[in-house]
């Protein structure tokens, strides 16, 4: 059970199904046995539409990848979750404004994301993933195409959010990365193998 309010890292060797639990816990795909309850109701209970809205407003998500839209610029790419909101528009820009300055990219709000650093594009994914206040973040391998000090920098920002009151699961097969969190969960071969203290 994962806690509000918590840090975890899952880890496990590729093919170990980290993902797919992410997918799970992310409601991007259903479990195919056992039992998953977010905030107290369980999965199958939620209707598409209950879904869709707790992915966009109760959910954050950051990829390894960083998944932005390279011609668009950063305050376009912060704007894209709330487009499935019910975030009134002329909300939009100070929100946006809000979520650049905590990751420290408030100079580069009008540049288009292909002109930034891999870590100014994972920093900008996250600033995403914030933009409709959610409860959880989920952050994919968020430092497997960074540079030593630019994902040192990610991970340190994903503390900082820790720190404000988001829960945080990290997924990552770098033991540098999980120390980060306050909890490892390790599984292997789709089963939880431990579950431990950081």
């Amino acid at each position: 059970m994962i806690q509000e309010g918590e840090f975890v890292a899952i880890m496990g060797p590729s093919g170990s199904g980290k993902s797919t639990l992410l997918h799970i816990l992310g409601f991007l795909d259903p479990q195919t046995s056992g039992i998953y309850k977010f905030t107290g109701k369980l999965f199958q209970d939620f209707t598409p539409s209950e879904l869709a809205r707790v992915r966009n407003e109760e959910l954050g998500f950051v990829f390894q990848q960083f998944n932005l839209m390279p011609r668009q610029t950063v305050l376009e790419n912060i704007y894209m979750p709330l487009y499935y909101s019910s975030v009134p528009k002329k909300e939009w820009r100070t929100r946006a404004e809000k979520v650049v300055a905590q990751v420290g990219l408030s100079h580069r709000i009008d540049h288009e994301a292909y002109t930034l650093s891999g870590g100014e594009k994972q920093r900008v994914a996250i600033a995403r993933a914030l933009i409709n206040k959610p409860k959880l973040i989920f952050a994919d391998e968020p430092t497997g195409n960074l540079d030593t000090k630019s994902g040192t920098d990610v991970m340190e920002l994903l503390k900082a959010l820790h720190t404000l009151g988001h829960t945080i699961i990290l997924i990552t097969h770098d033991q540098k990365i999980a120390n980060h969190a306050r909890r490892m969960l390790f599984i292997q071969d789709g089963r939880l193998q431990s579950d431990t203290e950081i």
